[in-house]
Parts: C-alpha cells; sequence; structure tokens
C-alpha cells in the first residue's frame, strides 16, 4: 500500500475519510507535521511556547490570519480542516473527541500551526540502511511523557514528549549525526540509554502510540516529540483547541532535503 503513494493521492483519501491510520513511513521524502489549531487569543503565547522550546515544537509553518483553512506553503491544495487523518478536540484543557473532519465545528478566530515531525528523518534513516523498528513492525512509533520540563511561556508549559527508536550502539552513533542535519524536525535525540533518567518507568508501555521489540543488545535513543504541546495545551487548558492525534499526521508537498541544513 502506500509507501509508493504521493502526498497529493494520500491527501484525497484521507478527505473521503478513506485513510484514517498513523502517516508513519507513508510518502517517503516528504515533511510530516504536527498540528496545533487555537483561537486567535492563545496563538500568541503558543507561538512564544513553540519559539522557547524549538526542539520538540519546530514550527514549519503557521496560517497568516485567523481562519486561515489553506497553507499554500504546505500544498496548493492543502486544507487543515480534512487532511489530517485524525483530529483530537480539546475543551478546557481535556480531550473529548476523535474525529476525521472539522469541517462543521471550525471556527473563525482559529489560528493553524504545522511543526515539524520526526517522521520526516525516517527516510534519510532508512536510506541510510537502519532499521526503523516502528515502521518495519507497521506500528505508530511509541512516545513518552518525560520529566524534562518545557521553558513557559504565558499559561503554557509542561514537561517534554519524546518519541523512541531502538538502535544497536554503533547505528545510534550514526541515526544521531543524521538528525543533527534535521533540526526543523527535531534534530539529534535529546536522551539514549536508561529510560528512568527521564522519567519513564516502563519503556513497554508507551503513553501513546505502539509498543514496539527492543533487541538483545539494542540501546532505546528518545528524540523529541510533536506530541509535547499537547500536554502543554493540558496545562493551560484553553477553552477550546484542535490538534492531530498522535502519530497521524499532515503530510505536506515540502521535500525532506530543503529541511536538512548540511
Amino acid at each position: 500500500m502506500a509507501t509508493q503513494m504521493t502526498p497529493v493521492q494520500l491527501r484525497q483519501q484521507i478527505r473521503s475519510g478513506e485513510f484514517v491510520q498513523n502517516t508513519s513511513g507513508l510518502c517517503a521524502g516528504f515533511v510530516q507535521c504536527n498540528v496545533a489549531i487555537l483561537p486567535k487569543a492563545w496563538a500568541h503565547e503558543f507561538l512564544q511556547f513553540c519559539q522557547l522550546n524549538p526542539k520538540p515544537c519546530p514550527v514549519i509553518a503557521m496560517a497568516a490570519n485567523p481562519g486561515d483553512t489553506f497553507l499554500s506553503e504546505i500544498a496548493s491544495d492543502f486544507d487543515i480542516r480534512s487532511d489530517v487523518p485524525k483530529y483530537r478536540i480539546w475543551r478546557n484543557g481535556a480531550l473529548v473527541e476523535e474525529v476525521t473532519d472539522i469541517t462543521n465545528i471550525w471556527r473563525d478566530d482559529l489560528v493553524t500551526f504545522l511543526l515539524g515531525c520526526s517522521f520526516s528523518f525516517e527516510e534519510a534513516l532508512l536510506a541510510d540502511g537502519l532499521e526503523v523498528r516502528n515502521i518495519s513492525e507497521q506500528k505508530n512509533v511509541p512516545m513518552y511523557n518525560t520529566n524534562i520540563p518545557c521553558k513557559p511561556a504565558g499559561r503554557f508549559n509542561g514537561n517534554m514528549v519524546v518519541s523512541m527508536r531502538p538502535f544497536s550502539p554503533k547505528d545510534a552513533i550514526r541515526m544521531i549525526q543524521i538528525c543533527s542535519r534535521f533540526p526543523s524536525v527535531h534534530g539529534a535525540p535529546i536522551h539514549f540509554g536508561d529510560p528512568a533518567a527521564i522519567g519513564i518507568d516502563d519503556i513497554n508501555q508507551p503513553d501513546y502510540g505502539d509498543a514496539v521489540t527492543i533487541k538483545q543488545g539494542e540501546v532505546p535513543v528518545f528524540t523529541a516529540c510533536g506530541v509535547t504541546p499537547q500536554a502543554a495545551i493540558m496545562s493551560a487548558r484553553p477553552e477550546f483547541c484542535i490538534t492531530h492525534s498522535p502519530g497521524h499526521m499532515v503530510v505536506s508537498d515540502i521535500p525532506n532535503s530543503k529541511l536538512a541544513i548540511f
């Protein structure tokens, strides 16, 4: 199925409701994005939070005006109301619903943020011959809450969320080198080895996504994750907010190569 699908084809399937799965490993070569949509009254503080925490919250695109639904820098046909496989609806900091289309709840005061996603650098890892376990096992990447505090901005604060991919020590070093080329999609990992050192009690019980196999001799490698804003939103408790469901990303027409810094 979908590894050979183009971003346009995938977005068409998402828009029609045909595709509602996670997007890891799909549309190789193109940038994927996390989503946060907030009322205008909260947007400036959220942007400040992202600017202060660029590892977990790298801004790829932002709506020019409240109410904008089309972000042409992502794709000429992109519509934020229908082109995410699954959305989360938040009210007063609580998750109340997951849906596959937000057209009927869209508001003219909403501001869309698209943030870099680690799914983008997975392509570079695969091209270098590294196994990306969540792709080879056809699972959503495992994600964990940590004890690493983010820098607060106004009403937004909270701890970093990380994604995890296991590698042999040799491959982990290569993974760090490769990911360092892509700071706008989280860049180099923030930790590897002992999960307890960053507040993860059970590596086999992720807070989001699916557990993957960690083979004998492998070490878990942890990368800052774009689910971090959801933790900040839960703390800030805006009266209304929309995010992506973890692993269910915007797939853009932007080539990953445009994000590499060397």
